[in-house]
C-alpha cells in the first residue's frame, strides 16, 4: 500500500503528500487539467508549447533552471492530449526550492514577445524534425484524422499543423495561460524525505496567496461509435512499407480498459506474445509489430502497427494478422495465458511504484483522473479480469466497421 495524505488549500488546489523516508530526495510534481484535447481546433500544439513557455522564465524569477540546478536538482514535464506535468527532484532539505519555482510560474509566467519567438522556433523545430523530416512521422497525424471525426483527440500534442504554432499571438498565449494553469485546475504532488505538516506549512506559504481561478469545465465533442471500415494509403520516401490498423476503445475509467490494456500484452507483450511468434518467428512477414494502446482519458485507441519484410504484400501481411485477431475473437486465451499477462503486469506495476518520481507522477495522474487511491487498487481491478471478458472485449473491439487502417507504401 502506498500511503498519503491529501488536503485541500482555500484556492482549490488539490496537495497529496507520500512521505518516504528511505531516500534523501523529495519529488514536487505539479499536474495541470489541461493538454490537447483543450484547444481550439484552430490553434492546437499550445499546451505543448507552454511546455516549454513554462520554463522560459516567471514574473520574479528570469529562469527556471539555474536555482534548482544550484539546489541540487533536475527537473522535466511532459504533456499529454489529456494532461501537462511539470516535476523536479532536488534534496529534501533544499525543498523549499521547487515550493518558490513552481508557485511563481503558476502566479505568472513572464510573458514576452521574445520568450515566445524563441519556444515557438524550438517546437517549430521539433515538429519538422519528428513529424514531418522523420520517415513514418506523419503516421499518427493521418491515423488520429482517419479515427476521429469530432473528438479534439484527431489531433496530435504537437499540434495539427505548424502555421498553428507558427501564427502564436502573445495575447492568444495569455488567454490560454490564465484560463488553465490555476491553482483550482492543478494537482500539487510532494513524495520523498517530508512529512506531511512540512507540506502543508509550506504549501499555504507559496501557493496558498495565489487567485484560484475559474475552474475549467471541459464540454468536447463525443465521438460517435464508427459505423464502416475506413483506410487510406500514404506512399513515401521511406525505407519498407507498413501497416497500421487502430480500433476505438473505452474511456480510462471504464472497467473494460483493464481487459483492453490485457489485450494488448497478449498480442504483443515481448517475444513470447502472439503476433511475434505467429507473424515475426514463424511466417516472417512483419520484420517488428506491436500492439498497444493510448490510454488516454476519454475513449482512446487500441494500435497494431508492424514493418513488413521486405518483398511481402501488404495483402498478406494485412491477412495474416487479421488471421491472429479472428483466433483470438473464436478461442479466446487459456487460464494459464491469462495469468502470465497478469503475473506480467503485477511486476511491472510493483518495478513502477520502486521509484519515488513514478509514485509522486502517478498519484498526481490518479488524483486528476478523480480518485488518487486507483494507486493501491488498480492491481485488484487487473486480476479480477477474466477469459470470459477478454473473449467479449476482443469481440467488441476488433469489429470490422471498428478498424482504422492505414497502408504505408515504400516509394523505393
Amino acid at each position: 500500500m502506498i500511503q498519503y495524505e491529501k488536503f485541500t488549500l482555500d484556492n482549490g488546489l488539490r496537495v497529496l503528500v507520500h512521505p518516504d523516508t528511505s531516500t534523501p530526495m523529495v519529488v514536487v510534481n505539479v499536474i495541470y487539467d489541461v493538454g490537447a484535447k483543450d484547444e481550439n481546433p484552430e490553434k492546437t500544439g499550445f499546451a505543448h508549447l507552454f511546455e516549454h513557455l513554462m520554463f522560459g522564465g516567471s514574473i520574479n524569477i528570469p529562469t527556471y533552471d539555474e536555482p534548482l540546478q544550484v539546489a541540487g536538482g533536475e527537473n522535466n514535464a511532459f504533456t499529454t492530449n489529456d494532461l501537462t506535468n511539470y516535476y523536479c527532484q532536488l534534496p529534501a532539505e533544499n525543498i523549499e526550492t521547487a515550493f518558490w519555482l513552481e508557485s511563481d510560474r503558476m502566479l505568472s509566467l513572464a510573458f514576452d514577445a521574445k520568450s515566445l519567438d524563441v519556444q515557438r522556433k524550438v517546437v517549430c523545430e521539433e515538429f519538422k524534425e519528428h513529424y514531418i523530416n522523420k520517415p513514418y512521422g506523419d503516421v499518427w497525424h493521418k491515423m488520429r484524422e482517419l479515427a476521429y471525426s469530432k473528438h479534439p483527440y484527431r489531433w496530435m500534442t504537437i499540434g495539427k499543423e505548424l502555421k498553428h504554432v507558427e501564427d502564436a499571438t502573445l495575447q492568444d498565449v495569455k488567454d490560454f495561460f490564465y484560463k488553465h494553469y490555476t491553482p483550482v485546475n492543478a494537482v500539487l504532488v510532494v513524495a520523498g524525505n517530508v512529512t506531511a505538516d512540512a507540506v502543508k506549512v509550506l504549501a499555504e506559504k507559496w501557493f496558498g496567496p495565489i487567485p484560484s481561478g475559474t475552474k475549467y469545465n471541459r464540454n468536447l465533442p463525443v465521438e460517435l461509435p464508427q459505423t464502416a471500415p475506413r483506410a487510406t494509403e500514404i506512399k513515401a520516401n521511406v525505407p519498407i512499407d507498413a501497416l497500421y490498423k487502430c480500433w476505438h476503445i473505452c474511456s480510462r475509467l471504464d472497467d473494460r480498459y483493464y481487459v483492453t490494456d490485457l489485450i494488448t500484452e497478449i498480442l504483443s507483450g515481448g517475444g513470447s506474445s502472439r503476433l511475434f511468434q505467429a507473424l515475426v518467428k514463424e511466417k516472417q512477414l512483419f520484420s517488428n509489430i506491436e500492439c498497444s494502446h493510448s490510454g488516454s482519458t476519454d475513449a482512446g485507441l487500441l494500435s497494431i502497427e508492424g514493418k513488413l519484410v521486405k518483398g511481402v504484400q501488404m495483402k498478406d501481411a494485412e491477412a495474416a494478422l487479421m488471421e491472429e485477431i479472428y483466433i483470438l475473437q473464436q478461442k479466446g486465451i487459456t487460464e494459464k495465458e491469462l495469468q502470465k499477462v497478469k503475473n506480467k503486469t503485477e511486476s511491472m506495476l510493483a518495478f513502477e511504484d520502486m521509484s519515488v518520481m513514478s509514485r509522486a507522477t502517478n498519484l498526481a495522474m490518479y488524483e486528476l483522473l478523480g480518485d488518487a487511491e486507483l494507486i493501491n487498487t488498480e492491481l485488484e481491478k487487473y486480476q479480477a479480469v477474466t477469459t470470459e471478458e477478454l473473449l467479449n472485449e476482443s469481440k467488441i473491439i476488433f469489429n470490422e466497421n471498428n478498424c482504422n487502417t492505414l497502408y504505408y507504401y515504400s516509394n523505393n
